[in-house]
């Protein structure tokens, strides 16, 4: 599949699942990995925290702080959909067995580059994070031990939308 299938099909995307379908479309296709039955939750984590998957287990933890303050201050669905594309991916990794921090954000840098190319948000987010379109005042630590998880439904085949 070429770079503009991934660049059409993310823009497309308007629900967790749909970008999660695009997520392990690209795995399977670069690297000939997959898996099923995750689910996804959305939870208050420390703002350095992206996201989380817990070895063995079969959730990922997004935070839905920072998927907030994403929504907030990117120009565009493009920017949004690539912010949690770059997130879903590099848990999806761990979620396959890969564990080592340094090789996954290699491998989600790789996928992003082979998917969608080095221009896109999706290969930039994969270098850089979301922190350069986040104000500086937003990314100052919070006092909030409350996780408050929120299960999102069929995440895998999910119509729930993040955009209201």
């Amino acid at each position: 599949m070429s770079q503009s299938y991934f660049r059409e099909r993310l823009d497309e995307c308007g629900n967790f699942g749909d970008v999660f379908e695009l997520v392990k479309r690209a795995v399977k296709i670069i690297l000939g990995h997959e898996r099923a039955g995750l689910m996804l939750y959305l939870g208050n984590l420390p703002i350095q925290v992206g996201a989380f998957h817990q070895i063995g287990s079969n959730g990922i933890v997004m935070n839905k702080r920072l998927l907030n303050l994403m929504l907030k201050s990117s120009n565009s669905i493009t920017e949004v959909n690539s912010f949690i594309f770059s997130i879903l991916l590099h848990e999806y990794l761990h979620s396959l067995g890969y564990v080592d921090e340094t090789q996954v954000r290699r491998l989600v840098y790789e996928i992003s580059r082979g998917a969608f190319g080095t221009d896109h948000p999706v290969t930039r987010m994969a270098v850089n994070g979301p922190f350069p379109k986040i104000p500086p005042s937003e990314l100052q630590p919070r006092n909030n031990a409350d996780l408050e998880l929120e299960l999102i439904k069929d995440f895998e085949r999910s119509n729930q939308s993040y955009i209201s």
